[in-house]
């Protein structure tokens, strides 16, 4: 299996798709845009991009700080 294989395979990827489709949702929900999220949270547009993309494993911290800036639950993203 290639590595290409096993990253397409990984039940991890899935999980952080789904993140960032709340993340999306919730941002939209709200009018901000990514820019509007990403100052606010002093981080770069491109990963908050990645982010909601799935294609990075944000910390605890950043995830409480993004349902912050929402004003959502964490609970209501990570679930």
């Amino acid at each position: 299996m290639t590595t290409k294989d096993r990253k397409q395979h990984d039940p991890r990827r899935e999980v952080l798709r789904q993140l960032g489709e709340k993340i999306r949702t919730a941002r939209q929900g709200r009018g901000f845009t990514q820019q509007t999220l990403a100052e606010s949270l002093d981080i770069s547009i491109a990963y908050v991009s990645l982010i909601e993309r799935g294609g990075r494993n944000p910390p605890y911290t950043t995830v409480i700080a993004i349902a912050r800036a929402l004003g959502v639950s964490a609970c209501d993203i990570c679930e």
